[in-house]
């Protein structure tokens, strides 16, 4: 079993920066697949960013490339979660999440998930 506790959160303005940081016990996070989420109010929850399991490979949704930075430092059962240019469109609770897939920007293709961090961006 994986426990997953996601801190970092808070109120920013727009243009500020947050890192959000995910701390895992149980199990190291080398053979899972790690992912970020986030929900908007009303929304359904969307893929953010993806580290893959074994590799160096990560992947971005669309509205966050060039502002988000998913890292995942070896020997250390942390994931990071870098934002810089925040917008209030980017305000949502973000979820940290573990998978045993290779990768995976689906949310049934991840086990394990923290119970989220609050982020709210204003204008």
């Amino acid at each position: 079993q994986v426990q997953l506790v996601e801190s970092g959160g808070g109120l920013v303005q727009a243009g500020g920066s947050l890192r959000l940081s995910c701390a895992a016990s149980g199990r190291t996070l080398s053979n899972y697949a790690m992912g970020w989420f986030r929900q908007a109010p009303g929304k359904e929850r969307e893929f953010v960013a993806g580290h893959s399991r074994g590799g160096g490979n990560t992947d971005y949704a669309e509205s966050v490339k060039g502002r988000f930075t998913i890292s995942r430092p070896n020997a250390k059962n942390t994931v990071y979660l870098q934002m810089n240019s925040l917008k209030p469109e980017d305000t949502a609770v973000y979820y940290c999440a573990a998978g045993r897939t290779y990768w995976s920007d689906t949310r049934s293709s991840y086990d394990y998930w923290g119970q989220g961090t609050q982020v709210t961006v204003s204008s």
